[in-house]
């Protein structure tokens, strides 16, 4: 395993942008009548995941860094809701959000565990 430098070597964040790119590829699948709707809070929501995991990692401490993960996990479970509402709207299909949707369940994986890990530090 190679040493971490910055917050560009965490999977978790390389996992956060492939997030992002994939929401802005569907949501260019949506109707133009979403674009300040469901288009924006989409791409605020994913684009949000590797920020604050980037914010985080620049916080001195580590109890800050473990409250922007959180607050990660939960903007990848309000993009995950999104994504619901955009199959219930069909306004996408499942076989759209096949890759995205198993995304978000390895990155959800990942920010537990890296939570999980920085609360065992802080205790």
């Amino acid at each position: 395993m190679s040493e971490i430098k910055s917050y560009k070597d965490l999977l978790v964040w390389e996992k956060g942008i492939l997030i992002v790119k994939q929401t802005y590829k569907l949501t260019n699948l949506l109707p133009d009548n979403e674009k300040f709707g469901l288009t924006s809070q989409l791409r605020r929501a994913a684009v949000s995941i590797p920020s604050n995991i980037a914010e985080g990692y620049g916080r001195d401490y580590t109890r800050n860094y473990s409250q922007f993960l959180k607050i990660a996990r939960g903007s990848l479970m309000e993009l995950e809701t999104q994504l619901i509402i955009c199959r219930e709207l069909e306004y996408l299909t499942e076989e759209n959000t096949k890759e995205i949707d198993l995304l978000i369940i390895e990155e959800i994986k990942m920010l537990n565990s890296l939570i999980k890990k920085m609360n065992e530090y802080i205790s």
